[in-house]
């Protein structure tokens, strides 16, 4: 679980989001980090129980900065005003696939696989989807999985309209061969965070993910 003072220190950023501002409350800042690493030390090691994969990574391996890339937004402010956690077996590589867990008001999720694969990866899950769908059907349609996230996620503008080229329509498992991403999720609430059962109900959700992130990762590891 977090500290109150974690997320009550997210909304006053939101509201004062500049450099002054945090200069000014940089103490508070070191409390949110610390809250914010602990958090990501226990899920984790409790993680780490089902996925030996991960042995090997680290609390900082799995945390953001605060400080946002402005190089290329139209939004300016300095700092990001939500906590997230990305948890990988290649620490922050962008090769395998993750488990990530969001805190922001009113957009709080959990969840996991790979957003926005570069163009050699997506290549290769949509292959391993065409020639293994029936292994992708059985993780996504296990009672755990579905009860958990229902299906995979349809993002917004993360969908094609038509085939992607050399696959025809009619294939068995067309409707996924379309994702540009391979993610699933579902919500929580601020208040669900502060709960004392937050860390083994978010333990949960990811090692519901595991099997999904398994078959992605036995894609990416493919020999060309």
């Amino acid at each position: 679980m977090l500290q109150p003072t974690t997320l009550s220190f997210l909304d006053d950023l939101r509201q004062n989001n500049n450099r002054e501002w945090f200069l000014e409350n940089k103490k508070r800042y070191e409390l949110f980090k610390k809250d914010y690493h602990h958090l990501i030390g226990l899920v984790l090691n409790e993680l780490k129980k089902s996925d030996a994969s991960l042995e090997m990574v680290q609390t900082k391996d799995c945390a953001f900065r605060i400080n946002r890339d402005i190089r290329f937004s139209k939004n300016k402010s300095p700092y990001k005003t939500h906590l997230a956690i990305g948890i990988s077996a290649d620490g922050k590589k962008n090769t395998k696939s993750s488990y990530y867990i969001h805190i922001e008001p009113n957009a709080c999720f959990v969840g996991g696989g790979i957003y926005c694969p570069e163009p050699p990866q997506l290549a290769k899950i949509r292959k391993e989807i065409a020639f293994f769908y029936d292994d992708l059907h059985t993780i996504i349609d296990h009672p755990r999985f579905k009860k958990a996230f229902n299906t995979l996620s349809k993002d917004e503008g993360q969908f094609l309209k038509n085939p992607p080229k050399g696959y025809e329509k009619d294939h068995p498992a067309i409707e996924f061969l379309k994702l540009k991403s391979f993610t699933a999720g579902t919500t929580f609430t601020e208040k669900d965070a502060l709960q004392p059962d937050f860390v083994p109900k978010m333990v949960e959700y990811l090692q519901t993910i595991k099997p999904f992130n398994d078959f992605l990762n036995r894609a990416l590891e493919e020999i060309e």
